[in-house]
């Protein structure tokens, strides 16, 4: 069994899990405040129907890319490695998007669910309101999971028992936080989720590459005509240029410990250079947004004689 397969599933599910339980968190406890209580039905019932739909999403996805792959041996191959390449390159834009969001936005995630409680309990149909709260924050979250995992291009069930394990584990943390009052330091947590969320999804980057290399180089050998479009040069690749190095015999990325390095930081023991360049130049422009964020939200705490916020929020 490939556990390292469900590591860098993991690593994201739990992180994303843990951002929609503390919304969830929060929910209930400003409910419980409120004397709303009635209305947390309507929560547990937004998440069944966040997680649920975000199943059936994941569960489709591999439907189409298993009967794309299925329908010809020849372009439907080519269809496959380019639909799994298009979800890589959605789930880098939003796991990107949200670390760097997430971080700006977080030290006022508290007052803005707060503020749209008060807003909805004072509607006629509040349970509603906070079905869809609930719902948007486990769907949205659920749906980027959903999407790294089709992106991982990993045959079997362990991407699916590390989405499992994640999932989880966040809810575990969420009991832990709210119904036992257990002290987590979240700010540390989200920190160190953010920087292995960084290089796992730098290693889904190279991935993309090349899977988009494979299509092409596919298709060219499907229409000879077109076979000038992939000049490999005896490199073995289309467009990712000369091999920066060839590990194989002395770290293979399939057998430990460099299966590992793999999962967690986008190890490949054959890389090209274009892969290379992509790899640095992602950590470098993104990393240093991320990195900026952390400093504008460290910035943004209170003094330290300043009384701490009772949930501190994901960085």
């Amino acid at each position: 069994m490939d556990i390292a397969a469900a590591l860098p599933v993991f690593v994201v599910t739990l992180r994303e899990g843990v951002e929609a339980a503390l919304v969830v968190g929060i929910v209930l406890a400003y409910l419980r405040n409120a004397g709303a209580t009635r209305l947390n039905p309507w929560v547990y019932g937004g998440i069944g129907v966040g997680v649920a739909s975000s199943v059936a999403i994941g569960v489709a996805l591999r439907q189409v890319l298993g009967w794309v792959a299925g329908a010809d041996q020849g372009y439907g191959q080519v269809l496959k490695l380019s639909l799994e390449a298009l979800f890589g390159v959605v789930a880098i834009a939003l796991l990107s998007w949200m670390l760097v969001w997430m971080t700006q936005q977080a030290r006022g995630m508290k007052a803005d669910v707060e503020g749209t409680l008060s807003t909805v309990l004072g509607q006629q149909q509040s349970g509603w309101g906070v079905f869809g709260l609930i719902l948007i924050a486990v769907l949205r979250e659920g749906f980027e999971t959903v999407l790294f995992v089709s992106a991982q291009f990993e045959q079997g069930w362990m991407p699916v028992l590390g989405a499992i394990a994640g999932f989880t584990g966040a809810v575990l943390i969420g009991i832990a936080l709210f119904q036992l009052g257990i002290k987590i330091n979240l700010r540390r947590f989200f920190q160190t989720m953010g920087v292995l969320l960084l290089l796992i999804v730098a290693g889904l980057v190279v991935s993309v590459l090349r899977h988009v290399d494979g299509a092409i180089a596919l298709w060219a050998q499907l229409n000879p005509d077109a076979v000038r479009y992939c000049v490999t040069a005896g490199s073995g690749s289309c467009l990712l240029g000369p091999p920066v190095w060839n590990l194989s015999q002395i770290l293979p990325d399939r057998a430990f410990p460099g299966v590992v390095l793999k999962a967690l930081l986008g190890y490949r023991d054959r890389l090209f250079l274009g892969q290379a360049i992509a790899y640095v130049g992602f950590l470098s422009t993104v990393g240093t947004l991320y990195w900026r964020s952390l400093q504008h939200a460290t910035a943004a705490m209170p003094p330290a004689t300043a009384k701490p916020p009772a949930i501190a929020p994901p960085q």
